[in-house]
């Protein structure tokens, strides 16, 4: 059988069922990432790496989690701090408890850890929906801020909760400096969008679309929503509770329980929101916007308005930031549901029309 999409022909279903199927999207996903683990390293400062390329690259993960729960399935959930916060202070228990224990495995037994708890505070999504789901899972976060406040045994006995690790090493190699860490939380953030991609293009993931679009229809035609929800539940919970251990471990390297707030929550949310439901791209959209919209707005807001003649305080900056960002959460979710991957999407259409070599 032969067909042709975008210019290009195929001649086999399993051409067709590639992840990228299109040449042009495997050489532009080719130069991304040679220039993510090639190009930035050699010309990043310390200071990028630190104030913006690793957080970003930990909020991509955490987002990325995020939206398989809200975007493929349809559950709105508003505790993705306290996944986080299972996520770190689980990982932190295994690397302190059991000395000698590699940081990947404790990593991934923090992500365990909070897959049971997003299970646990999934199951309320088998009764109900929509306000009431999201009220559900906004439990889950006040929840672990009394848990990891008030029993002790989550954080070793220290009165304030607050807990800190050192000594990080992968394979021998110490992750102290800022490359290190940046490598690190980059290698484990493309394995993990693989694995996510994947997932979300199988039969899992199209049963998470149909609940999602209408899960009425679903059950009628042999999905089950319970299997279908809890575990959309436990997948984002394990990448949202590794990237929690990820933002303790190699980003802060102390912190305490006021560090996966509920504002942490919401804006795991809005990075989903404003990068795009229901698409991978958009979960690095969503967290670059996140991440460098207050850096740029601390940066250049004030020598912009100083060129018309009008100061702004700090607290005018902040204040222009939350502005900035509920004006777009509700243009992306009136006008423009897709988010910013849907002008990405409009741009790649744009360049598949250019001539390419079959």
């Amino acid at each position: 059988m032969f067909y042709r999409e975008n210019g290009q022909f195929k001649t086999s279903y399993r051409a067709d069922q590639q992840i990228l199927p299109i040449r042009q999207d495997r050489i532009a996903l080719g130069l991304i990432l040679l220039v993510a683990f090639l190009v930035v390293p050699m010309l990043a400062s310390d200071y990028l790496f630190r104030a913006i390329l690793i957080p970003f690259v930990i909020m991509a993960l955490a987002a990325l989690g995020v939206n398989v729960l809200v975007g493929y399935c349809g559950q709105i959930s508003l505790g993705s701090g306290a996944f986080m916060a299972v996520g770190a202070y689980g990982a932190y228990n295994f690397f302190a408890r059991m000395p000698g224990l590699p940081l990947i495995p404790a990593l991934i037994l923090g992500g365990l850890c909070a897959t049971f708890f997003g299970i646990l505070f999934g199951l309320p999504s088998l009764r109900v929906k929509g306000l009431y789901l999201a009220v559900a899972t906004l439990a889950a976060q006040f929840f672990s801020d009394w848990m990891f406040l008030r029993i002790k045994w989550f954080t070793m006995d220290t009165p304030s909760g607050s807990v800190s690790v050192s000594n990080l090493q992968v394979f021998g190699m110490p992750i102290e400096s800022a490359l290190s860490k940046y490598l690190f939380c980059l290698s484990l953030l493309v394995v993990i969008a693989l694995l996510a991609k994947n997932l979300v293009r199988s039969a899992i993931g199209r049963e998470w679309m149909a609940i999602r679009d209408m899960d009425v229809a679903a059950s009628v035609i042999g999905i089950r929503p319970m299997y279908a929800k809890l575990t959309a539940f436990a997948v984002s919970s394990f990448i949202v509770g590794v990237a929690g251990a990820l933002w303790a471990f190699v980003y802060l390297g102390s912190w305490e329980p006021a560090a996966f707030s509920v504002d942490l929550s919401f804006k795991l949310l809005f990075m989903v929101i404003i990068g795009g439901l229901g698409s991978i791209m958009g979960s690095f959209f969503g967290a670059a916007f996140i991440v460098v919209l207050p850096i740029f707005l601390n940066q250049f807001l004030p020598a912009l308005l100083g060129l018309v003649g009008i100061e702004i305080s700090t607290a005018g900056v902040a204040h222009a930031e939350l502005m900035i960002f509920g004006g777009l959460i509700v243009w992306f979710l009136i006008v423009e549901p897709h988010g910013l991957a849907k002008l990405w999407s409009t741009f790649k259409q744009k360049l598949r029309l250019w001539p390419f070599p079959h």
